[in-house]
């Protein structure tokens, strides 16, 4: 396994640097951090790191890519260009792959298997780029008008992306501003900084235009920040927690800067007694346990009917403990290390929170310290039992592999329950009968429902959250809105 960072083409040894106006360049202060493998805490790169004079160089370059060759490239450039990044990626995704999981931790399995998703996104927005269009509106006003609207792009927009999917994140950022005719600044996380800039040379190899794609690692209260309040970025489009999504909220008030956000959650998923619960079993754990719970919407609150409560949770918790956990590097390994001792530690800091509260782990519950897994930041699969509503970890984002399991006895007290939640991302619900399935369609309140299944995505399909989990969708038609404005054009035609 350890061949991975030996050959790797991108881990040459060399510092990383940031991608700024089509040209390779050292932070502006010289500074660099380093990034390491939290399987095995080796170090992968030095990486430059950015600050505002950094983001101020970038969002220079972007505004004058936009105001000049950018903005006179047709849709069906830009759509070319977008086929040909989708080719790129296709090509060097198993280079790409690699990359996520040296850096972040996820399985190979996990991060190969992001192929389909990272190609589509892009070959969905190339598609979109011609598809782009405004109407005509039959106005109501004496004399003769001729009204009509345009699409406009927004601008220069500030991409700040978390470390829990570094190539799906950047592309789900990248993709509509190049579809719409925007330019990007992209700020990655400190903690998986690598697979972000490997994609901003590719973006060069597809031909994007010098300054019309930005790439400035760095810290979130120091770049991330800059960027968020630089009063010539016209948007801003975040992934990550409530509270930095607050942070950005109030910094992108100086110039009333466009802003879409995507944050956390405390999904509920429900288990009805009449569902197929061999099916459910896997699904309402993976649902947590994948890319060690590290996932915005995963399903954390299992809200399971009384009736069958005591044999399900059982049954997850026994299905937690068949998998396999160690380097995501190892094909065999099903789930990975947590990104860092930062997240850690709040991970642990929560398994010590639920028991002092009262609940009963059934599985994993401590960090594993033994063997290969020593130096790594690794914490199994962990089931609470015994859980109620205003636990803290029935109530606040853990991001770990923790699910907290809650009984209930009918529809209407888990719908209240299910919602008596500040958050409002990703849902799910496991039942045969179908009117359950609608009923609980329409009243839970979150962006996404999943109904016998979780998780499931697509290029095709809106992705956001209700209240503290944001605002603005990802991917659909309505993704493509974020980045456009709308303008309204007359005409006295007597």
């Amino acid at each position: 396994m350890n061949d991975m960072t030996r050959i790797h083409p991108f881990l040459d040894g060399k510092t990383k640097r940031m991608l700024i106006g089509g040209k390779w360049l050292e932070a502006a202060s010289g500074k660099t951090f380093e990034t390491r493998n939290p399987a095995t805490g080796e170090l992968l790169a030095n990486v430059a790191e950015g600050d505002a004079e950094d983001i101020d160089r970038a969002v220079a370059a972007a505004r004058e890519a936009f105001n000049g060759p950018w903005s006179k490239v047709k849709p069906a450039q830009r759509q070319l260009i977008l086929i040909r990044l989708a080719e790129l990626v296709e090509q060097n995704i198993e280079e790409l792959a690699a990359l996520d999981t040296l850096d972040m931790g996820a399985p190979i399995t996990r991060t190969r298997n992001n192929r389909n998703r990272a190609v589509g996104m892009l070959r969905f927005y190339a598609g979109m780029a011609t598809a782009l269009h405004g109407e005509t509106i039959d106005n109501s006003l004496p004399g003769e008008f001729v009204s009509f609207t345009l699409k406009e792009p927004v601008g220069v927009v500030g991409a700040i992306i978390p470390w829990n999917a570094p190539l799906g994140s950047s592309i789900w950022k990248l993709g509509p501003a190049l579809a719409t005719g925007c330019t990007v600044v992209l700020k990655p996380a400190e903690e998986a900084p690598l697979t972000p800039l490997r994609l901003g040379e590719l973006c060069l190899e597809a031909g994007v235009p010098p300054g019309v794609v930005n790439v400035v690692p760095g810290f979130g209260e120091t770049a991330g920040a800059a960027l968020a309040s630089h009063p010539d970025v016209d948007k801003v489009a975040f992934t990550g927690s409530h509270v930095t999504g607050q942070a950005i909220v109030r910094a992108s008030a100086g110039n009333l800067k466009r802003v879409s956000l995507e944050l956390g959650g405390k999904s509920p998923d429900i288990v009805f007694a009449d569902a197929d619960l061999t099916q459910a079993v896997p699904g309402a754990g993976m649902a947590v346990f994948a890319n060690s719970g590290q996932i915005c919407s995963a399903g954390t609150r299992l809200f399971v009917e009384q009736k069958v409560y005591d044999e399900f949770v059982g049954r997850v918790a026994e299905f937690g403990k068949t998998l396999r956990i160690g380097d995501g590097r190892d094909p065999d390994t099903q789930v990975g290390p947590l990104v860092s001792p930062e997240q850690l530690k709040r991970v642990t800091g929560y398994l010590d929170i639920g028991r002092q509260e009262g609940a009963r782990p059934l599985s994993g519950g401590e960090r594993l310290t033994d063997g290969p897994l020593a130096k790594g930041y690794f914490v199994p699969p962990t089931v609470f039992a015994d859980v109620r509503d205003d636990m803290r970890i029935a109530q606040e984002e853990i991001f770990g592999p923790v699910i907290s399991a809650i009984p209930f006895t009918d529809i209407e007290e888990v719908i209240a329950r299910g919602n008596k939640t500040q958050f409002g991302l990703g849902s799910g619900v496991w039942t045969r009968d179908v009117g359950k399935a609608h009923r609980l369609a329409r009243a839970i309140r979150a962006g996404s429902v999943w109904i016998n299944c979780y998780q499931a995505m697509d290029p095709a399909v809106p992705f956001g959250g209700y209240k503290m989990s944001g605002y603005g969708r990802e991917g659909g038609v309505q993704h493509l809105e974020e980045y456009l404005n709308t303008k309204s054009v007359w005409i006295k035609t007597d």
